[in-house]
């Protein structure tokens, strides 16, 4: 997949191109319900497959004080992205330049005269343009002057609950734990990428040496407790990506049992690995179930006790 990160970047004749536009933050499956839409649209009329996103959610710039955390970060996205099998990516800086641009630049500009665009694939709730004066039925206007289709995506229900997949559920389901019914609405494992750190060494002298991810880690980190799901080491930034998959125990929280880890960290122990040594690997953390929450035991030798007991659940889980 090609990532372009400004429509100055875009080669001359690049289209005609299909284009998906969204946040796809999560890149769950009623995001690719519109990717998967606009690759059969093009799939019989020699187009590229071109999403068009966001670095940040406009919220962040727009209205700072309701903006939700992301449930992915950039690294993610384009990694997600680029698995759905489109050709392209514009990754837009939502910045204040972009936010006053008016509808009609955006599509003049971005849309006509970067991709070429033939066809257009938005959700029903889709803005665009200066205060967010454009939707759907504007842009299915200026596709009349412009010569370009819209298609507007109906939403993806949940047969049970009878609602939207979004978002804010799973944000919801993942402050909850539930990183299985997360994984339903995604349609993958949910996850965190980030850099394994050195941290207190505290799990290696239990015997259960752990990969501690920095702080400033890509992805929602679900409440805090055990889970068991995979590591998979992708080397250190200047590395050839290895790629390789571990089963792993996962640790999210303060550790209430020693009381002296001020921030929620996540710490993940590779099953039956006692000498790997993943520091500074880039690496992403899948999060598969929860085998309980985070509770502080009465001394190290019962908190040993119930970590044993974790791994074997872990593994139980994993089988």
């Amino acid at each position: 997949m090609i990532v372009f990160h400004d429509p100055a970047e875009v080669p001359a004749g690049f289209g005609p191109s299909v284009v998906a536009i969204g946040k796809f933050d999560g890149v769950h499956t009623g995001h690719r319900a519109v990717i998967d839409r606009a690759r059969v649209d093009a799939a019989t009329g020699g187009a590229r497959v071109v999403a068009v996103t966001f670095d940040r959610n406009p919220l962040a710039l727009l209205r700072p004080e309701v903006c939700p955390d992301n449930l992915i970060g950039v690294h993610q996205k384009l990694q997600l992205l680029a698995e759905t099998g489109i050709d392209a990516t514009l990754l837009l800086r939502f910045d204040r330049q972009l936010a006053d641009l008016p509808a009609r630049e955006f599509v003049e500009h971005v849309l006509v005269g970067a991709l070429g665009v033939r066809t257009v694939l938005v959700g029903r709730d889709f803005r665009f343009g200066r205060g967010g004066a454009g939707d759907p039925a504007l842009l299915a206007e200026l596709g009349r002057e412009f010569g370009f289709t819209v298609d507007v995506v109906d939403d993806v229900r949940a047969i049970e609950e009878g609602r939207r997949v979004s978002s804010t559920w799973i944000r919801e389901l993942l402050t909850q734990g539930d990183v299985e019914t997360a994984a339903k609405l995604l349609g993958r494992m949910p996850s965190v990428w980030g850099e394994v750190v050195h941290g207190l060494k505290r799990g290696r002298e239990l015997g259960y040496p752990t990969a501690n991810l920095s702080s400033e880690c890509e992805g929602f980190v679900p409440a805090d407790g055990v889970y068991a799901g995979w590591l998979i080491d992708e080397g250190s930034p200047d590395g050839l990506r290895r790629g390789i998959r571990y089963p792993a125990a996962i640790s999210i929280g303060t550790n209430p049992t020693f009381d002296d880890v001020p921030v929620r960290q996540v710490e993940a122990y590779v099953l039956d690995e006692t000498d790997l040594d993943l520091y500074g690997h880039r690496v992403e953390i899948q999060f598969t179930a929860r085998i309980r929450g985070m509770v502080a035991f009465d001394g190290i030798e019962a908190l040993v006790r119930q970590m044993a007991d974790d791994v074997a659940q872990v593994r139980s889980a994993l089988s």
